[in-house]
């Protein structure tokens, strides 16, 4: 009897999801736990395993698709029951990316097929076919096997009457049919091409349009020597590796700074939640970095107990699952503050925009050496730009400055931390 293949609780409070890319299409064989599609929430990306081996039998929502928690997306034959009636699957078939789309689309993320093979029309892309009046010759599949999916049929539908104007008119080159697979741009074309935002960037946007809508957002700068960092990197990195099996980076100085400067200035780790201001006495501190799917922000829960080499370990584990879209729910949820290193990009100067409801966040900027006066003499140091953007609603501009100076002073003299002075 068919297994079927539900969307899985994706996290507190969010009962829709859309359809990522199915790594197992129909007729594909799969083993126990083998990952069969990605589903998309606004907060991580999951992968729904396998219940049991067999062979995929149906798939009823296609990428792009959107889905409620507990819906039926697919069956899967169990091996015992299935395995003479299932399809084997082709030696080198193509990862499904169908997506639903408005307009012209062009179809990415699919490998090239395993060696050609008699065309197969989905029953849905017949009837979507025969109602248009057209034959399935000349529609490249994208399915599974190379079959022509409802998506290749609609995408046919739309561009026939292009294709028949043109020809008609003897246009120097005919349109051609969809293909499977994205071709580079030819130079001085305008074609376009529509990309359905996922989850996690329409979540973004929202929460940065949220931030500049209901907040009263200052930035400040002040800029930083990291000589002395520079120079502990450079004594203690390779002692500091060897015991802890992690680079000994940036981001665990300025993390410690960050909760020094906090417990100095709390209005920054406080949030704005009217009639009140809720203060705390604990120190989230998100990170953010760039995932598979857009900008995350994972959280050092009390980073404030954390040591320097718990800290760059977590840091390394969270940009290693944010790229492979493997962070969990709870590791993105809350904070009560973000630091934002633009620097590693190259970006010289910005003004990061607050993740509410928090109150601040600290961009870190490109190191890069400038002439300084110190003592009287012009002399080269390795800069850096920070830059705290706050809500001005709980942060005063003496409480933004003395921040940033609590940050400058103790990535200066990084002896305070150890001193806590």
């Amino acid at each position: 009897m068919p297994i079927e293949l539900k969307v899985p609780e994706v996290g507190e409070s969010i009962t829709e999801v859309m359809i990522g890319i199915w790594k197992k299409g129909e007729g594909a064989v799969v083993a126990i736990d083998d990952s069969i599609v990605e589903i998309e929430s606004d907060k991580a990306t999951v992968e729904l395993p396998a219940p049991a081996a067999g062979t995929i039998t149906k798939v009823l929502k296609a990428s792009g698709e959107k889905a409620i928690v507990g819906e039926v997306i697919g069956y899967l034959e169990p091996a015992a029951a299935g395995a003479e009636a299932s399809v084997p699957a082709p030696a080198a078939g193509p990862v499904v990316d169908v997506r639903r789309t408005e307009g012209r689309t062009v179809i990415g993320s699919v490998q090239v097929a395993a060696p050609p093979q008699p065309q197969r029309v989905m029953p849905a892309a017949a009837r979507v076919l025969a109602e248009a009046g057209l034959s399935s010759a000349g529609v490249a599949g994208t399915g599974p096997g190379g079959r022509v999916t409802k998506q290749d049929a609609s995408q046919a539908v739309v561009a026939a009457p292009a294709q028949q104007a043109a020809a008609s008119a003897r246009s120097v080159a005919p349109t051609p049919a969809p293909v499977a697979a994205a071709s580079p741009a030819i130079p001085g074309s305008r074609d376009e091409r529509y990309v359905l935002i996922s989850p996690i960037r329409r979540r973004i946007a929202e929460r940065l349009v949220e931030a500049q809508q209901q907040a009263a957002l200052l930035t400040t700068f002040n800029e930083v020597d990291m000589s002395a960092v520079m120079e502990l990197r450079k004594k203690f990195k390779d002692v500091f590796q060897e015991r802890y099996g992690v680079k000994l980076g940036f981001m665990s100085f300025f993390v410690r700074a960050a909760v020094e400067a906090l417990r100095a200035v709390p209005q920054v780790n406080a949030e704005y939640r009217d009639p009140h201001i809720v203060f705390r006495d604990y120190y989230d501190i998100g990170i953010a970095v760039g995932g598979g799917k857009g900008l995350v922000v994972p959280v050092l829960r009390n980073s404030e107990t954390m040591s320097f080499a718990q800290i760059e370990m977590a840091i390394s584990d969270f940009a290693r699952r944010a790229g492979e879209n493997k962070l969990k729910l709870e590791e993105l949820q809350g904070g009560t503050f973000t630091i934002s290193n633009g620097g590693v990009y190259g970006s010289m100067m910005s003004t990061p925009i607050i993740n509410p409801p928090q109150s601040g966040i600290l961009g870190l900027h490109a190191i890069q050496d400038r002439p300084m006066a110190v003592n009287g003499q012009v002399v080269i140091r390795p800069m850096m730009y920070l830059a705290l953007t706050y809500d001005h609603r709980l942060v005063d501009g003496r409480e933004a400055v003395t921040f940033l100076r609590r940050i400058k002073d103790t990535i200066e003299d990084p002896t305070r931390l150890i001193l806590e002075v």
